[in-house]
């Protein structure tokens, strides 16, 4: 599983990558982690409000910090 974070590198976003890293290794689950601080690459994902998270090439979430519970469920193998 590709993950990306979004963000300008503030400390939100950092937050957010080390909480999802954290909860991917909880759940054993096989990760690539990369964080996108390139504003042009962020709009090329058509996000306009970071933090915003990609898993395998797909925006999941946008403009917020999503709790524990809610990365969890993202990082099910089923999504």
């Amino acid at each position: 599983m590709k993950i990306e974070v979004l963000g300008s590198g503030c400390k939100k976003c950092t937050n957010l990558a080390a909480e999802i890293e954290r909860i991917a290794n909880e759940l054993s689950v096989d990760f690539e982690l990369q964080k996108v601080t390139d504003m042009a690459a962020i709009l090329d994902y058509g996000v306009m409000s970071t933090p915003a998270i990609v898993i395998d090439g797909t925006v999941v979430t946008a403009g917020n910090v999503p709790s524990a519970s809610e990365i969890s469920q993202l990082l099910q193998p089923a999504n």
